[in-house]
């Protein structure tokens, strides 16, 4: 993800003046006589020569009936210089902000390719400037310090949250989702999408990870998955990337089928159940909105009827729980997750059943 443009940055530019004063010598004119023929001062003159005046395009055009040299050539020589003085300015405000810089995950970060590993010092800060895809660090303050964007996630509430981390990691989703092509947003068939994905369940990441993100990229919604990083405590989010695209992203902070599928069917059930306006708390989203998202995508992994009346034995073996999980056509590790979450079965057995994942791919 780190750009890969090539760039050319001179480490020095000489101001137009130079060219001029050259042209002058070659044409054996004194700066005065250059002077009364465009009719300026000498003064101006020698700022001109000295780069402390700017060639207008005006007087671009007036040097190429004096000298000869076609006004383009004095333009882009004026603009070359300036926008050189302009980033060496920049470079040295960049400077100062390289403990901002320091406040994120950098080497995380430069190991998934979201920064080049090779920044330092103002190319650092400027890199993680091109990756928020803001101008300056007071940008990030103002999007990101202090607050969140209106974005529903589930996350650790154990241990304190790194919110320059989070914010590096909800970024990367960003990047991701604008390289997804969706359809406009369609309830109808992202409910249809829901269903199919519920047999994708048995797969493994190889196979339901493209097919989950077609899924739902035909429904309007961009699913990325994303690497960890440290601190962020992050399971998963949500929220809206445009009026007509929604963006789930899936954090592999836990590899277990359980966990990455309730995750997703949650942040799922915010998608249908609480619109385009989600409000960003401190924690997430209300109380109340967090127990709803729960219940509806605990009941679109296992329907709450089959479920009852599995669970209503209150014993539970290996070979029931595959069983019942293969008949509702669904991986048998959600099933354990379930019965552990509503304490039906202790947190200690049946582990066996769920899966774990390795991802070679985090985008899909």
């Amino acid at each position: 993800m780190a750009s890969n443009a090539n760039t050319y940055s001179p480490d020095r530019v000489s101001p137009p003046g130079a060219s001029l004063k050259r042209a002058l010598v070659a044409l054996e004119m004194s700066q005065t006589e250059l002077a009364a023929k465009l009719g300026k001062t000498d003064k101006y003159v020698s700022e001109l020569i000295n780069g402390k005046a700017f060639i207008s395009p005006e007087v671009a055009i007036h040097l190429e009936r004096v000298l000869g040299t076609p006004a383009s050539y004095w333009n882009n020589r004026e603009n070359t210089y300036r926008e050189w003085l302009a980033r060496q300015k920049a470079a040295e405000e960049l400077s100062a902000q390289t403990e901002w810089a320091a406040r994120f995950p950098l080497k995380p970060m430069a190991g998934l390719g979201w920064i080049d590993r090779k920044a330092k010092g103002a190319d650092l800060v400027a890199a993680l400037l091109e990756f928020f895809g803001i101008a300056t660090p007071r940008e990030w303050d103002a999007l990101w310090g202090g607050r969140l964007p209106q974005v529903a996630f589930r996350q650790s509430k154990s241990y304190d949250v790194d919110q320059y981390a989070l914010s590096a990691w909800l970024r990367f989703g960003e990047l991701e989702a604008q390289r997804i092509d969706c359809k406009d947003f369609d309830r109808d068939l992202f409910l249809k999408a829901l269903h199919s994905a519920r047999s994708l369940t048995i797969e493994d990441p190889e196979v339901f990870q493209g097919a989950l993100v077609q899924l739902c990229s035909d429904a309007g919604v961009a699913l990325v998955f994303a690497p960890d990083l440290p601190k962020t405590r992050v399971h998963a989010a949500v929220r809206w990337a445009s009026p007509k695209k929604a963006l789930i992203q899936l954090g592999l902070r836990y590899k277990t089928d359980d966990h990455l599928w309730f995750s997703f069917f949650h942040e799922a059930a915010h998608i249908l159940r609480h619109g385009k306006k989600l409000v960003f708390l401190e924690n997430g989203l209300s109380d109340a909105a967090e127990t709803e998202a729960d219940r509806v995508a605990a009941e679109m992994l296992v329907p709450r009827a089959q479920y009852e009346a599995f669970a209503a034995g209150g014993v539970f073996s290996k070979a029931g729980i595959r069983s019942f999980a293969e008949d509702i056509g669904i991986a048998p590790g959600i099933v354990v997750g379930r019965l552990q979450h509503d304490g039906k079965l202790p947190f200690t057995h049946c582990n066996e059943l769920k899966r774990h994942f390795e991802w070679a791919n985090a985008t899909g």
